[in-house]
């Protein structure tokens, strides 16, 4: 099984804590269609403040990702990876980190081949999640998933972890309203 991930913090923290998994086109950015360049990407309202909260809250912070564009030969791996480096430099400046980002480059109808497969880390296969679970000390039965997509809901359910469909304007105000954010 194939799995890309750009890790941008460390995994060599031993003590069990609960994580929360965001998908990220549509949850974290307003989904304009394979966004990969950071003059393209906008923060859904609420998200910078929620993510922020659970790295407060002691969380691991993950995102996990569809990225078939690079299968479809939009953008690169390296594109991805670099977004994501900008993400967390925008992050760090509200003091707030997403501590590892997963994604699937992968597509059964690709355009270039090197990536077309079916294969267990695109969603709706729990693939992403539980690769971050071998890797980081999460404690799958206090983590969740928001995601935008019955996909996501499918691969945190195959996964062992909760689900949460995000389809309102303000992320904060979401987590907030089913109880994931206590104020």
């Amino acid at each position: 099984m194939l799995h890309r991930i750009d890790t941008t913090a460390s995994s060599l923290d031993t003590i069990s804590r609960p994580a929360v998994f965001f998908d990220r086109d549509g949850v974290l950015n307003v989904n304009l269609g394979f966004v990969y360049l950071p003059e393209d990407f906008q923060w859904i309202d609420g998200a910078i403040k929620t993510i922020k909260y659970f790295n407060n809250a002691k969380y691991l912070v993950f995102v996990v990702t569809n990225q078939s564009g690079v299968a479809r030969g939009y953008y690169t791996e390296n594109d991805v990876q670099q977004l994501h480096k900008w993400m967390n430099a925008e992050l760090a400046k509200q003091a707030a980190h997403i501590d590892a980002f997963y994604y699937c480059p992968h597509y059964p109808d690709a355009k270039l081949e090197q990536y077309r497969e079916v294969c267990q880390c695109r969603k709706p296969m729990p693939g992403l999640i539980q690769q971050a679970i071998r890797e980081w000390p999460v404690k799958p039965t206090k983590s969740f998933l928001i995601g935008d997509m019955d996909t996501d809901l499918k691969a945190a359910a195959t996964a062992g972890i909760k689900g949460y469909l995000f389809n309102e304007e303000n992320l904060f105000n979401f987590s907030t309203r089913v109880g994931l954010i206590k104020q």
